[in-house]
């Protein structure tokens, strides 16, 4: 009976405790806090790295408080930190973009990852100078005294990092290497005139601007073409992983083998070509003695398709997030620190400027904790333009991405050109997406497989589609295409106008 009138029409149902009033408050409290959380964000990552920039200039006065020309220092160790943060932020893309945007490895495991090999590559293995002021951009003999010359450093400096932030904000990695350079040759020129240009180099580093990206694209885009052919278009997709997999794997680790021993330990051990050819052999060898039999047992019940191929790249895509940017610490922390130790050996002096000693520890210090500072708070808005909008990548694009970045800087090494690594691995992307545009349309391989694979040899072409159709259906974003060609082209000469404007200032304020 009891039961019957709990189930009875008339019956009311039971009150809540809860207030539905209530539960509209909070629903609206909590969407409020996330757009404010939003909307914060940026600011968060502002307020860090001004913190950074805080220790950075306690960090500076206890080592140089007691010698002349402090502040002036004290200065230019903040700025350098600047300076380091905008790397960190740019340059994290040629190491981790392509493994993020492929999903083989999560954001935050990408930045912990660089972070931590940034500082190691930088400390352990930074060069003692930057190649722009120790090999010559500008003849340091014709720059009247080191007065002007700590000027000369300082608003390289300051034109290089703002400069960056531009391009970052922007959505557009540039090369820094580039950028410093832009920096010491306005400054340079005003400072010294035109006859103390080193035109010979100069004309080198503007040719790089084409080499990097073309080498690094035709490397990656020759790199897949191997891996469709070889290994994707096959009849058992497996056992040709199996087969070719380890080769690649050890060409990878076989290339940084060489390129650590022929660039970025050249500060610390002098070795030659031919030494570090065989470092790399050796690597090499090893590596497919190692890889071998594990990729044998990743491939064990493995679907014949192509999403399994991807768990053999995973792992080396991991490794190569950690080799770049060991090798990246290792040489480009001395395109922030290179200037203000530039500084620091010629403060206080008005006879001829000299060239840089080795950077001081503490100097060194402020430019690798400054390049992962950068990288762990504003690196994410490059990594996700690299790895994801330019076009689409997956873990045996992102190798070949990885693979084409590191032969294409030993191959320039080998030939003496200077190269920028963004421009290499950015190339190489663009040189993946292009390849795949041309690849789908023309391949005859694709379609023998595929005919092959079902049993047809009649099949239904695509109508044609109208201009806005055909551009919205193209694996390659042109918009972000034509930006990031148009920030290097502009790079040395906007931060080389850059700073010829704050040399002038200072000059006409400190001398």
């Amino acid at each position: 009976m009891t039961r019957e009138l709990e189930k009875g029409p008339d019956r009311k149902p039971r009150p809540h405790l809860e207030k539905p009033t209530l539960d509209k408050y909070l629903e609206k409290i909590t969407l409020t806090e996330k757009a404010t959380h939003q909307v914060l964000k940026p600011w968060v990552g502002i307020g860090l790295g001004f913190v950074f920039l805080v220790i950075t200039m306690s960090f500076a006065a206890a080592y140089v408080a007691d010698q002349p020309g402090y502040l002036i220092i004290i200065a230019a160790a903040v700025i350098a930190g600047y300076m380091a943060m905008n790397i960190g932020a740019n340059d994290v893309t040629n190491n981790v973009g392509a493994a993020v945007g492929s999903k083989a490895i999560t954001m935050t495991t990408a930045l912990v990852i660089a972070a931590i090999f940034e500082i190691v590559g930088a400390v352990f293995a930074g060069g003692r100078v930057v190649a722009t002021i120790e090999g010559g951009i500008i003849d340091i003999a014709q720059i009247p005294s080191r007065e002007h010359f700590v000027w000369v450093m300082m608003a390289a400096l300051v034109s290089a990092a703002a400069w960056i932030n531009i391009a970052t904000w922007s959505g557009a990695p540039i090369s820094t290497t580039h950028s410093v350079i832009g920096g010491i040759l306005g400054a340079g020129v005003t400072a010294a005139g035109l006859s103390a240009v080193h035109w010979l180099s100069l004309a080198g580093i503007t040719a790089s601007w084409m080499i990097s990206p073309l080498l690094g694209g035709g490397i990656a885009a020759l790199l897949l073409a191997f891996i469709k052919t070889f290994i994707i278009y096959r009849d058992d997709r497996i056992d040709a992983a199996v087969f070719w997999t380890p080769l690649l794997i050890a060409v990878m680790l076989g290339s940084f083998g060489c390129y650590f021993a022929l660039v970025g330990l050249e500060k610390v051990v002098t070795i030659g070509l031919g030494t570090g050819l065989s470092i790399g052999l050796v690597v090499g060898a090893l590596t497919v003695m190692i890889a071998r039999p594990w990729i044998r047992r990743q491939a064990q019940g493995l679907d014949n398709r192509s999403q399994s191929l991807r768990i053999f790249f995973q792992v080396p895509l991991i490794l190569s997030a950690a080799l770049l940017s060991f090798a990246h610490g290792a040489n480009d922390v001395s395109n922030a620190v290179g200037p203000l130790s530039a500084i620091v050996a010629n403060i206080g002096g008005f006879s001829s400027p000299a060239a840089t000693a080795e950077i001081p520890l503490w100097v060194m210090l402020i430019g690798a904790f400054g390049i992962s500072c950068g990288l762990l708070l504003f690196g994410p808005k490059l990594i996700h333009v690299v790895g994801e909008e330019i076009t689409k990548l997956n873990p045996v694009r992102a190798f070949c991405v990885a693979l084409a970045t590191a032969v294409t800087v030993i191959l320039a090494t080998t030939l003496g050109l200077p190269v920028s690594t963004t421009h290499t691995a950015v190339g190489a992307v663009f040189g993946i997406g292009f390849f795949r545009e041309w690849y789908t349309r023309n391949s005859k391989r694709r379609l023998d497989y595929v005919r092959r694979r079902t049993g047809q040899t009649d099949f239904e072409r695509r109508a044609e589609h109208s201009p806005e159709e055909a551009q919205r259906r193209q694996l390659v974003r042109r918009s972000h295409f034509m930006t990031i060609i148009g920030a290097w082209v502009v790079t040395v000469p906007i931060s080389a106008a850059l700073s010829a404007v704050i040399y002038t200032i200072l000059a006409a304020i400190f001398i």
